[in-house]
């Protein structure tokens, strides 16, 4: 049974939707729990990591890069028209186009999707420099930090 190209396109939406909503926790930095740490506790170390962040914003450090989710997102819109274009070759010779542009559209997709999901995805990458900014702001206010999460 061929599903049909605007059902494909739904599904593919549908899904991607879902990858994108489920990673979108921001990576932190983790904190060793030194002498520093353990006097002002884990809520004042919070607070503190949130004034380090809005200062690096202050500063013109970006935080907000792409998530692996909206890359995967991209590169699986990528692959539908890859495979649609492949497909409409296959169906051409078939004698239907069009159903081979939108075989190939739902196989590239979901191939694109696919090799997202074993790969591992949800993660965003954070710009090194606000990083940087983030982790020396924390060093100075005598923390160490382990790295980013």
């Amino acid at each position: 049974m061929i599903i049909s190209f605007s059902k494909t396109i739904y599904i593919f939406l549908l899904l991607s939707s879902i990858l994108i909503i489920t990673s979108c926790a921001r990576p932190r930095p983790v904190l060793y729990p030194n002498d520093h740490f353990n006097e002002v506790g884990a809520k004042q170390s919070l607070q503190d990591i949130q004034k380090c962040r809005e200062m690096a914003e202050t500063a013109g450090a970006n935080s907000s890069t792409k998530s692996n989710a909206v890359r995967t997102v991209e590169n699986s819109v990528a692959n539908a028209g890859m495979g649609a274009v492949s497909g409409v070759v296959g169906g051409a010779i078939i004698g239907d186009a069009l159903k081979g542009a939108t075989v190939g559209a739902a196989s590239g997709a979901a191939y694109g999707l696919m090799r997202e999901f074993i790969n591992g995805t949800g993660r965003q990458v954070t710009n090194s420099t606000y990083i940087n900014f983030v982790n020396r702001c924390l060093k100075e206010a005598g923390y160490d930090v382990e790295g980013w999460e």
